[in-house]
């Protein structure tokens, strides 16, 4: 019995060191938005240059639409090595290191620009590097957008006009206060189950940047728009930090220039559809109600204690960092 079992684990071990020899490495990346997505589309270039970068030797698959589990699941099948890469919103870092929380914070920025320009200075890479503590490697910063409120209840205007209604958030602490704060009533959901909960009338509202209003169709379920710019939120591209070792020093080069790459294909993508995008809300006859700056700045002032009171949390060190890396990129 003992020989049968060794003979037929032998066969299977070499069958599968015969399968690894002729699909060489393989690079398993998951994440939760879908196919038409900015996001997505630059992890499909990302793929094309490594696999070509690699002459083949390296096999990019990638996985949309949360087939690999939820942010928090992928995240820490990255981290047991179960899945090599994965893609998710910066905030649920925040869970391992609380240094996170302070990215996603209300009206942070000013505009998309000065978030950018703090993501990729010394600031920004000294973050990244945090990651090393989680067992990963920060790839990069690959854009999710300036968030939005939509809604079938009425214009949002005003932090008043959010009295009472009933609005789905990311599961990300700040988000919520955020929303309390400003008087809604923040309902924490699972992004694949937000078409329905609007379609259904289990929620009033939800809040996503322009391009995931468009490619998850929640304009077919909704009233409003508002561009309220309260967040703008990132997503950070991570890597098994063991897995990442694990290859030569040519191959690891060869990923981190494809993701910058592809971060700067991600951008000429983002800046070329957003108006279209926004139209094609408008032409769903959804009312589009574009905010003056200071009718954001009554909602950024409703939000400073949120802020305030995230330093602590945040903790001062990183907190103020991050903060000063905000003032010198608006001066520039």
């Amino acid at each position: 019995m003992f020989q049968k079992t060794s003979l037929a684990l032998g066969a299977a071990l070499s069958f599968g060191i015969a399968l690894s020899a002729s699909a060489g490495t393989v690079i398993k990346v998951g994440h939760g938005a879908n196919e038409q997505y900015h996001m997505h589309r630059a992890l499909l270039r990302f793929e094309e240059l490594v696999e070509a970068g690699s002459n083949g030797e390296i096999d990019v698959q990638i996985f949309p639409s949360s087939q690999m589990g939820p942010d928090r699941e992928m995240i820490e099948g990255v981290q047991t090595g179960v899945l090599e890469m994965a893609v998710p919103p910066s905030s649920f870092f925040a869970g391992w290191d609380p240094a996170f929380a302070v990215i996603e914070l209300p009206y942070m920025y000013a505009s998309k620009d000065i978030a950018l320009d703090v993501f990729h200075s010394e600031t920004g890479s000294d973050m990244l590097g945090r990651l090393e503590n989680q067992g990963l490697v920060g790839l990069g910063w690959l854009e999710n957008g300036l968030r939005h409120v939509t809604n079938n209840v009425r214009p949002i205007e005003s932090p008043a006009d959010l009295d009472g209604v009933k609005l789905r958030t990311m599961k990300v602490p700040a988000h919520v206060a955020t929303f309390q704060a400003l008087g809604a009533n923040p309902t924490p959901m699972n992004f694949g189950e937000v078409y329905s909960a609007l379609q259904q009338g289990v929620i009033d509202g939800q809040e996503n940047p322009i391009a995931l209003i468009d490619s998850q169709r929640f304009y077919e379920v909704q009233e409003h728009v508002s561009l309220t710019g309260h967040v703008f939120t990132v997503y950070i591209p991570v890597i098994s930090q063991s897995f990442m070792n694990s290859l030569s020093d040519e191959h690891q080069a060869l990923i981190k220039s494809a993701m910058a790459e592809s971060e700067i294909y991600q951008q000429e993508l983002v800046n070329g559809e957003e108006a279209g995008q926004l139209q094609k809300i408008r032409d769903a006859g959804v009312n589009v109600l574009e905010l003056s700056a200071a009718q954001r700045q009554v909602f950024s002032d409703a939000t400073m204690e949120v802020r305030a009171e995230y330093r602590d949390t945040v903790g001062a060190e990183a907190f103020d960092a991050w903060v000063n890396a905000v003032k010198a990129a608006s001066q520039n």
